[in-house]
């Protein structure tokens, strides 16, 4: 990637919130990959007419413009689906941000479709390139773990505004899909996990909501996954790891988590370049859709309780 570019990729950035803004900064700044990359326009259900000078453009001028080969797709979860399912069909390469869908079935099928267009389909994971998975990756290599757990607090946003969980839900996903990244940081450390249990406790008219999972690994180690959102919390996580050779109780101070979106623009790049082997391609995809399938089944499994 440190090769003059012969061609650039038309992109244009649908939804321009947190995600987007930073997405749009990056392919503006001078870095290795955005060389590789065009910012030709940004899709918004808001009339905001341009950005720092990036022109508005409609979605229909999105999908058949010719100048556009890569859409980054940066809107509400719920909105993920059908937005990958119209750029595949236009025969754009995608990034989308995570959850890639709301169920497993429809990953597959768009997996399925990326193919057969012969189109790259990127799920941005920036929680496995910080700084803290780095660490902990370093530090359960080798061991054998005998139980573990991961508390995730904050509170619940729609926008820049705290709401009540059922409009964030209906936005982004089930607590199991919203905290995804959760999930991945699991099955990454530890290999494929298996549901044991699910509850989901709701307080609506507080704006509370506590999801509690009880995991397994194929060694049969439990790991419970707690999502707990509320007022007056704070975002922050806490973890614990006990390994026959002693425990890890939360992460250090291991530094500032510098341009993790970049990062990952970096990584969907080398995939537009042909890059990643076939071997790396598949191994992210199981863990991809084994995480969807898992977010999926403790859904299944808390509903069923209601």
């Amino acid at each position: 990637m440190n090769a003059e570019p012969e061609r650039k990729f038309g992109v244009v950035v649908v939804g321009v919130g947190r995600a987007g803004s930073v997405r749009m900064r990056d392919l503006r700044n001078p870095h290795p990959s955005s060389a590789f990359l065009n910012l030709i326009g940004f899709v918004s259900r808001r009339e905001l007419g341009s950005i720092d000078g990036v022109q508005q453009i409609s979605l229909e001028d999105a999908l058949s413009s010719q100048e556009v080969e890569v859409a980054y797709i940066c809107s509400e979860s719920s909105s993920h689906e059908d937005y990958i399912r119209q750029f595949l069909n236009a025969g754009k390469h995608v990034l989308v941000e995570y959850p890639m869908t709301l169920s497993l079935a429809a990953a597959q099928e768009l997996w399925e479709l990326a193919e057969q267009k012969g189109k790259v389909l990127h799920e941005e994971h920036v929680e496995l390139l910080m700084e803290e998975f780095a660490f902990l990756k370093k530090e359960v290599v080798g061991k054998d773990l005998l139980k573990g757990s991961l508390l995730f607090t904050g509170q619940c946003y729609v926008g820049s505004q705290v709401t009540s969980g059922p409009l964030e839900e209906e936005r982004f996903g089930f607590p199991a899909f919203s905290g995804i990244s959760r999930l991945t940081w699991l099955v990454s450390l530890f290999g494929e996990l298996s549901l044991v249990s699910a509850t989901l406790e709701e307080r609506k008219e507080d704006q509370y909501m506590k999801m509690t999972v009880c995991l397994e690994t194929e060694k049969k180690s439990p790991l419970s996954w707690i999502e707990e959102k509320g007022p007056g919390l704070k975002r922050n996580r806490y973890l614990s790891f006990h390994f026959k050779s002693g425990s890890l109780e939360n992460v250090p101070n291991v530094g500032v988590n510098k341009n993790i979106f970049l990062k990952d623009q970096n990584i969907f790049v080398q995939k537009l370049l042909g890059q990643f082997s076939e071997k790396e391609l598949a191994a992210e995809k199981k863990r991809i859709l084994h995480c969807l399938g898992l977010a999926e089944e403790i859904q299944k499994y808390c509903c069923s309780r209601k």
